[in-house]
């Protein structure tokens, strides 16, 4: 968590009011993008962002924090344009996220997503996969749409943060098959599956309002390291996290053996609980009994990764790339409002239940 000092003197910003803002702008534009694509991929998406139930009905489900549309979105303010002109951004990046979730949720075997079944579970495999490609397309489509220079630029960026975040999906799943990967290699793996895509969504609207090259770099680090610490927040939650408040089931990364911070931090540690550990994640590897462990052995899992530190290290690791986001944000001119704004919201990040 950040400083008492700092925390208080952040609580002029309405985190909450902020995270609306940028669904309210952000979602009628959304909603017309989604309307283009071919039927049953119309009603595929819209329950997948919680427009509807299984059955067609209309919803209103949990669309999520929303954290990407707002950065995009406060991020044209840096250039004293208006939220508006970071919609398109904002749009852009929500289609790219979810269409990562889409192909995640499939790849994971997960079945619940914001207290629903997922699509491939509702809708089958290949329409998880083809409605999250065509959301990649509409990405491109919502940004090139504007034909102007700052959208071009804005397009590059998006689309270099697209593959990073394909390359960051690839790791996740080729470090299951592995016994060890070290911490270097973890935060690799997750600079590119959420470091990237935040990276892109704190400078897109910037780059859409005008900005130079200078500011949206500057902005992208802080997207960037503002990313770990959400990711390193999420791994916590990933096993230690209420299923109730996050929609997954109890030690849902233990049970898909992700080699999330804690658990590569746990075996890296020297002592007799990284040994413990080590030894039963090598047996789990080999084990084909694995989807039938108790509730109890994942606890015990979980339990040597904090015997070992690795819950801690996690924690800590958060904290302290929350303090390099912010410390980036030192190197862009920009209004006071908007770099409180841009703090609370990492602030927001690090200290979640969900």
């Amino acid at each position: 968590m950040p400083p008492a000092s700092q925390a208080a003197r952040r609580t002029a910003v309405d985190v909450s009011a902020l995270l609306e803002r940028g669904r309210t702008l952000a979602t009628p534009v959304l909603r017309a993008a989604v309307d283009r694509l071919a039927p049953p991929m119309d009603t595929v998406a819209a329950y997948h962002f919680g427009w509807i139930d299984a059955q067609g009905r209309p919803a209103d489900g949990d669309g999520g924090k929303a954290v990407r549309p707002a950065l995009a979105m406060l991020s044209a303010e840096v250039t004293g344009a208006t939220p508006e002109t970071g919609v398109p951004g904002a749009v852009a990046v929500e289609l790219v996220h979810n269409f990562s979730l889409l192909h995640d949720d499939l790849m994971d075997g997960d079945e619940q997503r914001r207290h629903r079944d997922t699509v491939w579970k509702v809708h089958g495999p290949a329409q998880a996969i083809l409605v999250g490609d065509a959301l990649f397309a509409l990405a491109n489509e919502v940004l090139l749409e504007l034909g102007t220079v700052e959208a071009g630029r804005a397009t590059r960026r998006l689309t270099a943060a697209s593959r990073s975040l394909i390359d960051g999906q690839a790791q996740d799943i080729s470090y299951e098959h592995r016994d060890r990967v070290s911490v270097e290699e973890c935060l690799e793996m997750e600079g590119n599956k959420t470091g990237a895509l935040l990276a892109c969504a704190s400078s897109i609207g910037a780059v859409l309002g005008g900005a130079d090259d200078r500011t949206a770099d500057a902005l992208e680090k802080y997207g960037y390291h503002l990313g770990l610490a959400f990711q390193a927040v999420d791994d916590l939650l990933g096993i230690w996290g209420d299923p109730g408040a996050t929609g997954k089931q109890t030690w849902s990364d233990l049970r898909q053996r992700k080699k999330s911070l804690p658990v590569v931090a746990a075996l890296a540690a020297d002592g007799p609980a990284a040994r413990r550990l080590g030894e039963i994640l090598a047996a789990d590897a080999r084990s084909s009994d694995f989807a039938n462990f108790s509730e109890e052995e994942f606890a015990a899992r979980a339990a040597l990764i904090e015997e070992a530190g690795g819950r801690e290290w996690t924690a800590e690791e958060a904290r302290r790339q929350h303090t390099i986001a912010i410390e980036a944000l030192d190197a862009v001119d920009m209004p006071d409002r908007v770099r409180e704004q841009f703090t609370a919201l990492a602030d927001f990040v690090v200290v979640r239940k969900r």
